[in-house]
């Protein structure tokens, strides 16, 4: 089980102090190739002082790192080993362990929020209607006044998220940042998550999916402004 998450508050510099401790990185080129991006995209990251969720992600699937330690330097600095998960086995759907020397932490402790299918229904213009799905405990602090929590589904977005992952998303987040992931309301169709660019030379914005087999789509940006729901900021998965 992993979380992983895009927390705007996290800070790109001691984040990537500790990724460049963890993994021995020095050089920008190391980095790269540790995380299997271009270089362009590490001078991004640092330009918007965020760093992309699927980092997280990508570290915890290849050497095992906690995505919150990485992020706030809390909690163990390994949760995946050759032994398996530790120490965090429970409670379900998160990957923190509460004890008595945590008590208080909003990391330490859980809330219950609903989440929505992507499904949802349609109004009478095609757009999205959120329809609770049920419940699910998060970490405290992946909770926020704005936070939408969904349940994907599909493939289009595997192998970085796959189907019956829970992803939070920030609705106040809806001005297009090149390259992240959002949430669009895609006509009579419900929700998609999608990687957003700006083609400033078209006019357009282009919406890729992770997983290759899925047609990249394009919408002028003039018809785009009501479509994003909000942006990705955490995922809780099984790995």
């Amino acid at each position: 089980m992993t979380n992983t998450r895009g927390d705007k508050d996290a800070g790109f510099g001691p984040v990537l102090e500790r990724i460049k401790d963890s993994t021995g990185a020095r050089t920008q080129v190391e980095l790269a190739a540790v995380l299997g991006i271009r270089q362009s995209s590490i001078s991004d990251a640092k330009r918007r002082n965020s760093v992309p969720s699927d980092w997280y992600l990508k570290l915890f699937r290849k050497y095992g790192l906690n995505p919150d330690w990485l992020a706030l330097g809390r909690g163990p600095q390994y949760i995946k080993t050759k032994e398996g998960y530790h120490p965090y086995d429970e409670p379900a759907l998160s990957s923190f362990h509460e004890d008595a020397s945590a008590y208080g932490d909003p990391l330490a402790t859980g809330k219950t929020v609903t989440f929505y299918a992507m499904t949802g229904e349609n109004t009478k213009e095609g757009k999205w209607k959120p329809v609770s799905a049920g419940e699910v405990s998060i970490p405290a602090a992946y909770d926020r006044e704005s936070l939408l929590v969904i349940q994907m589904d599909g493939s289009a977005m595997e192998p970085l998220i796959r189907a019956g992952a829970y992803v939070g998303l920030d609705r106040d987040q809806t001005a297009v940042r090149s390259g992240e992931l959002y949430a669009v309301q895609m006509p009579y169709e419900g929700l998609s998550l999608k990687r957003i660019y700006l083609d400033t030379e078209k006019g357009r914005y282009q919406l890729r999916s992770e997983n290759a087999a899925h047609a990249e789509q394009a919408f002028p940006v003039e018809e785009f402004a009501d479509k994003i729901v909000g942006r990705v900021i955490w995922v809780i998965q099984e790995f």
